[in-house]
């Protein structure tokens, strides 16, 4: 008797599909800018909506004898360990430190190693990132609850 295909696509994609629903449901509950505009919902909305597209994806592609890569596993499970970091350090010193700590890592565990790309990640990401959101999008940036750089630039 041979096996059947797993079952393991189907729950992840099912998984992935609520996890979607949730961060959909959270998203309006972010508050709307001063002008009445969604401003800061348009980022989680369109995470929110690929990760039910891709948990649909997931349901529905055929089921066969896929082999799961493992190797990638360390990355994936150093990515997710960042991620937490990264919210805690948001929280702790503000949106500018974390990117600036958490651009170059990221990059680190995607394999770039080279000083001067490392070095610009950590200047040009919360710098791009801070223009993109904050300035364009009218979001307001999270502060630090112990020390937050904007305090010391004159920002928020």
């Amino acid at each position: 008797m041979t096996p059947g295909p797993s079952p393991a696509p189907r729950v992840v994609g099912v998984a992935l599909i609520l996890i979607g629903i949730g961060a959909t449901v959270t998203a309006f509950g972010i508050s709307l800018d001063q002008y009445g505009r969604w401003g800061a919902r348009y980022f989680p909305l369109v995470g929110s909506v690929a990760l039910i597209l891709l948990g649909v994806i997931e349901v529905t592609r055929a089921p066969g004898g896929a082999v799961v890569d493992r190797r990638h596993l360390p990355a994936i499970a150093a990515l997710l360990l960042l991620a937490i970091l990264y919210i805690i350090c948001i929280s702790a010193f503000g949106y500018l430190i974390a990117t600036a700590l958490a651009a170059p890592a990221a990059l680190w565990i995607f394999g770039v190693r080279s000083p001067v790309g490392l070095a610009a990640a950590m200047v040009l990401s919360p710098a791009l990132y801070h223009l993109v959101f904050f300035e364009f999008l009218g979001v307001f940036p999270p502060l630090g609850r112990y020390f937050d750089l904007l305090d010391l630039i004159g920002g928020y």
